[in-house]
């Protein structure tokens, strides 16, 4: 058994349709069962739309979709993360991820996260890198575009 230290981080394991994602534990602010959102109009298709969460209305993403990495569709078993945005925008604190099942708890040594520069191909939208933990291939999403995106897409859509 190993012993963390004040090199490692805590980090969450979020499995999307056809990928996993990696993020800081600090990131996410709580896990809800999945519930059919409130469409928006003219937004693209991974935006699935709004679901509401603490006097917030939420946009919700299809991760997986945005990236191009697959079809993505919320059901029986989807949970949705929701998230702490980054981008500093008093109007929009959070946006929400759907997820399938839910996230695992990791804890990340700095030795232990290898970049995964093997594959050559282009990262997908949303993503920052392609990372290997503990043999484990995941994407290291950019949250600042992921947000920039869900932004553009609803100021397209109001």
């Amino acid at each position: 058994m190993t012993t963390a230290t004040s090199q490692d981080i805590r980090g969450v394991l979020i499995q999307v349709a056809g990928a996993r994602l990696l993020l800081p534990n600090a990131t996410i602010a709580e896990v809800l069962s999945f519930a059919d959102p409130e469409p928006v109009a003219d937004a693209p298709d991974w935006l699935l739309g709004r679901i509401r969460w603490r006097g917030w209305q939420l946009p919700l993403i299809a991760f997986a979709r945005m990236a191009g990495i697959a079809d993505e569709r919320g059901g029986l078993g989807s949970k949705v993360v929701v998230l702490k945005a980054l981008g500093g925008d008093p109007k929009a604190p959070f946006f929400a991820l759907l997820t399938q099942g839910f996230p695992r708890l990791v804890t990340v040594p700095q030795a232990a996260l290898a970049d995964d520069a093997g594959d050559d191909a282009a990262l997908p939208v949303g993503v920052q890198a392609r990372v290997v933990l503990n043999e484990d291939a995941a994407l290291l999403p950019d949250l600042e575009q992921v947000e920039l995106l869900i932004g553009q897409a609803l100021d397209k859509a109001a």
